[in-house]
């Protein structure tokens, strides 16, 4: 083999190496403490964890307001 093909190959491989090291601090920085919550939406605004529950679609059925049960 001739040494300019391979030293075309190793710079060739590690331009390679160089680009996924940079797409993956890229991609790790941009998506560096990032979480979804299963909250209810638009209940940020409410005057009471009562008032912010019973406008949720998922409890509508389980509306029962004579017994109230707080989890802290």
């Amino acid at each position: 083999m001739d040494i300019a093909i391979i030293a075309a190959v190793i710079t060739a491989v590690a331009l390679v190496l160089v680009c996924l090291l940079l797409v993956m601090l890229r991609y790790l920085y941009r998506h560096k403490g990032t979480y979804h919550t299963n909250e209810a939406k638009g209940t940020e605004f409410a005057e009471s964890a009562d008032a912010a529950l019973q406008s949720d679609p998922a409890l509508q059925d389980a509306n029962d307001n004579s017994r109230k049960e707080y989890f802290i």
